[in-house]
Order: C-alpha cells, then sequence, then structure tokens
C-alpha cells in the first residue's frame, strides 16, 4: 500500500478529492490540512443493498487513528453506518501512529494485530489507515464514500452462515460446514467526542462510533454445533457482538449482535 498518488487537492475554490490510497504512519506529505478539508467535504455513504438484516449484519470495520489526518472522513462514514441494522461497524483504533505526536485515546496492541492478521493472510507486506475491511474479505480505503458503499455491496455476505443465539450469558453456534474462530466483540454504540491536542489532528474534535473496547477468542468451531461462555459487558453502555471468523485474518462467515 502506498500513499500519494490519488490523494489530490485540486486548487482555485475546487473540491478535495480522495481516490485509493492509504496513509502509512510517519508519510504524510499533506499534514492535517488536507485531512480537515476532506473531513468538511466528505459527503454521505451512499445507502446500498447487502442482502443483510439485523440478525445478519454486514462487518464493516474500519482500522483508524486518532493520530492521522487522513483517518476523520473514514471516521464520519463509518460513525454513518453505525445506524444501520443491516451493518455491524466497528471502530478499531491501531497503536503505530501514536509515537508521532499522539497517543489515540482508544487504541490497543491487539487492534493491531488483527489488522496485521489481515495483512498477512492477503500478503501484503505492509499496515495502513484508514483502511476498512468487509466481512473480513474486501479491503477499501474508508474515507471515500463512493468506494466504500461500491465495497460493501461487492462483499455482501447475504443472509448465510451458520446460526448465533445467545441466552443467559451464552452464545451458541449452530450447525454448517468449515472451521472458525469465535469472536467476541464488546464495543461502545454511544458517539465519544474526544478533542485531540497534539499530532496531525491536533486542534480538532473529532467524533467516534462504535469504538471496540474488548475483542477475545472465545474457541473454535468445526462446524458442530458449540456454545460458549460470553464475558459480561466492563460497562453498562458497552453492546456485544459474535464473530464467526475462518482463520486469522480470514472471512468472516456469520456475526450477530447480542
Amino acid at each position: 500500500m502506498t500513499r500519494a498518488s490519488s490523494l489530490s487537492l485540486m486548487l482555485a475554490g475546487a473540491a478535495i478529492a480522495v481516490g485509493g490510497a492509504f496513509t502509512i504512519a510517519g508519510l504524510n506529505p499533506m499534514g492535517s490540512q488536507v485531512g480537515a478539508a476532506v473531513a468538511a467535504a466528505a459527503p454521505a455513504v451512499p445507502v446500498v443493498s447487502t442482502g443483510a438484516d439485523a440478525a445478519h449484519p454486514t462487518v464493516v470495520e474500519l482500522f483508524e487513528s486518532q493520530g492521522c489526518s487522513d483517518c476523520p472522513p473514514a471516521n464520519a462514514n463509518v460513525n454513518a453506518l453505525a445506524a444501520r441494522p443491516d451493518v455491524l461497524a466497528l471502530n478499531f483504533a491501531v497503536t503505530y501512529w501514536d509515537q508521532l505526536g499522539w497517543k489515540d485515546t482508544f487504541a490497543k496492541p491487539a487492534y493491531t494485530a488483527r489488522q496485521w492478521d489481515y495483512a498477512n493472510a492477503a500478503g501484503r507486506g505492509q499496515v495502513a489507515t484508514p483502511q476498512v475491511i468487509i466481512n473480513g474479505g474486501g479491503t477499501v480505503v474508508g474515507s471515500n464514500p463512493q468506494n466504500l458503499a461500491r465495497a460493501i455491496k461487492e462483499n455482501a455476505r447475504g443472509l448465510g452462515g451458520p446460526t448465533i443465539a445467545a441466552m443467559n450469558g451464552k452464545v451458541t453456534v449452530g450447525k454448517g460446514s468449515g472451521n472458525a474462530t469465535v469472536w467476541a466483540v464488546q464495543y461502545d454504540p454511544r458517539t465519544l467526542t474526544v478533542p485531540i491536542r497534539a499530532g496531525e489532528n491536533g486542534g480538532r474534535t473529532l467524533d467516534h462510533r462504535n469504538v471496540v473496547r474488548s475483542l477475545v477468542a472465545l474457541g473454535s468451531w468445526n462446524g458442530a454445533p458449540v456454545s460458549f461462555s460470553v464475558p459480561a459487558p466492563s460497562d453498562g453502555a458497552y453492546r456485544s457482538a459474535i464473530l464467526v471468523q475462518q482463520g486469522k485474518g480470514g472471512k468472516i462467515i456469520a456475526a450477530a449482535r447480542i
């Protein structure tokens, strides 16, 4: 993944056009002014059909950092998706921007490791922000709303996969085929407003939704029904979801809010 070529500043009072570039930590020649302009100009994400529903949501994972000036538009796009019942939008804050002027208030090494799992599974030699992974497969720059909507449509999972049922602190993954890891995710559905006091976004105030606060592997599923105890949310405001995922960095074959 490389930076620069597809992010262009159109002069003479025109608009910002965001294409397919990622920002690699420490290699952002345009700085926070471009990120601020993009955030102000970013249109809404077009609504596309996923074939999913509230019981079988499309999983949209954003990997971003408060220290990355290209991340606020992607953050805004995923914030908007968080309201859709057929989409499970998850905001994973990564750590590799933390040494560049601002330490992300939500970042954890486990989230950086998850992004690396996706990179390694796809044969990519580096990670970058703002990256969105759809259903564990499709990859897109999250700052471009049209590209994001297209990727969501192209990587839709529909209503397939094993059933997921939760009751009395346990979750059961039903019958199916294949092998997978069952993950429990805790996330905060509230809008969390963070003033950024240094780094590329210094002086800005950023809104976050569905910030992931915990990611725990519950165990394995091999096609036979299996049940797991699910950790209780550490905060009463947090919500939980289950992801059934084929291996490290593999496709998500089932997901549910519980």
